[in-house]
């Protein structure tokens, strides 16, 4: 399960209202992420174009790995 720190967790009302400072913050990697949450639950994630960018690479490359053990 992933962990998320106190300061990564905010609600979708403070992201708003701080949207060009949390977005700062992630595209600098001050923050490696900020989870959204509203109504109590969790949302969204906002991270950098970097790390996203990344993970869907990953991504890519489990999906080739996982056809080609189907064929």
């Amino acid at each position: 399960m992933i962990s998320y720190t106190k300061d990564e967790i905010m609600t979708a009302t403070d992201v708003v209202r701080n949207f060009s400072s949390v977005l700062k913050s992630v595209s600098r990697k001050e923050k490696e992420k900020v989870v959204i949450v509203k109504n109590n639950n969790f949302e969204a994630v906002m991270i950098s174009l970097d790390r996203y960018e990344k993970l869907v690479g990953a991504m890519e490359i489990l999906e080739n790995i996982y056809k080609k053990t189907k064929k």
